[in-house]
């Protein structure tokens, strides 16, 4: 009897708190700034295209192999709007291979890939889970607005600042790096 009573008293305590629970089709809880969701494809605003080269770091470091990426010469570069000389062409993720790790971040080199807050991408269809370029470049877009996100080196990887610093170099510093270049090509 004293067990109920017991009982009985901390159902009536907890009555009149308020739930912690969140109903999740209708509410969302606030997602931490250090979530780490998937993965989403960055954009240089300054050239209209992606940071990403195709390099292919990301896809040979990847654990689960759930990335695959084709490169081609990038026509902005030949018109000198861009100083990327290679641009991504095709760029896709398995989604449900991808388990949120994060290498594929720390190995980039051209701030070209960021973990998303994105973590709704259910579908109903096996290949549903399979995020092209459109996809991902759409996500990474939100993200950088969310996020407020800036490169991390910018003389390095932002066309506009990486085509400004090499207009205002001199041409003796530039003849110097062209000269230095082919003798270790030649070397």
């Amino acid at each position: 009897m004293i067990s109920s009573m017991r009982g009985l008293l901390t159902t009536l305590r907890w009555l009149f708190k308020r739930p912690v629970t969140a109903h999740y089709p209708v509410e969302h809880l606030k997602i931490q700034a250090r979530y780490m969701g998937f993965p989403a494809l960055l954009t240089d605003n300054t050239a209209e295209e992606p940071f990403c080269t195709g390099c292919m770091v990301c896809v040979r470091e990847c654990p689960t192999q759930c990335m695959k990426a084709v490169m081609y010469d990038n026509p902005k570069h030949a018109e000198g709007r861009s100083h990327r000389r290679k641009i991504i062409q095709e760029f896709e993720i398995n989604l449900n291979r991808c388990i949120l790790c994060g290498i594929c971040v720390d190995v980039c080199s051209f701030d070209a890939i960021e973990m998303s807050y994105e973590h709704e991408l259910a579908s109903f269809v096996r290949a549903g889970a399979r995020a092209n370029l459109e996809t991902l470049l759409s996500q990474g877009r939100k993200y950088m607005e969310s996020s407020g996100w800036v490169p991390a080196n910018p003389e390095k990887n932002v066309a506009a600042v990486a085509l400004d610093k090499k207009s205002t170099a001199s041409p003796v510093t530039l003849l110097k790096s062209s000269t230095e270049k082919s003798t270790e090509a030649s070397e």
